[in-house]
């Protein structure tokens, strides 16, 4: 979904022109990702209309499997707050959230999550699982997709193809 008019978007309450500066923050991660040479995803937590968190996955320069961009995003706008109740607060991530930072997003419980590409390997917001919108917690999320799917796509894409050029030189 490639977004260029102004309003909003039917069911909830962010302008376009916010979901645009949602999205370029959240791609920023996923491009400090990329640089750093970990898979390109980028997150923000924003409540009303400013960022509170922000994150990209640093699994491999922590050596912790659990560094995803959507975690650190979280525990950013936690420490903003100073709670682990992040309600009324909306996850942007260029990639569709898995399993572990879905249940992480339920826990902090997220009121809405955007994302860009499906990730059909791991996806737990549609793609295998839709775990957010699950009725049979005590929380469920609503969720946004499509936005900027070309850009997530090509990104992935490009990362995985440097990967793969790299490997074969040496």
């Amino acid at each position: 979904m490639n977004l260029s008019k102004a309003g909003t978007v039917p069911g909830q309450m962010h302008t376009l022109e916010d979901i645009n500066f949602f999205f370029t923050s959240a791609f920023n991660e996923a491009e400090k990702a990329f640089e750093a040479g970990e898979v390109p995803v980028g997150s923000v937590i924003v409540k009303g209309k400013r960022i509170i968190g922000r994150g990209h996955n640093r699994t491999n320069l922590l050596h912790d499997p659990t560094a995803h961009a959507e975690i650190l995003a979280i525990t950013a706008a936690a420490g903003t707050v100073q709670s682990e109740n992040l309600e009324g607060c909306d996850l942007f991530c260029t990639l569709e959230p898995c399993i572990m930072c879905t249940g992480a997003a339920l826990n902090a419980r997220i009121r809405n999550i955007y994302f860009s590409a499906f990730d059909p390997k791991f996806g737990a917001c549609g793609s295998l699982y839709n775990l957010a919108e699950q009725k049979k917690y005590n929380h469920s999320i609503r969720i946004y997709s499509g936005y900027f799917e070309e850009r997530s796509t090509h990104l992935l894409k490009s990362f995985f193809q440097s990967k793969r050029n790299s490997n074969i030189k040496n």
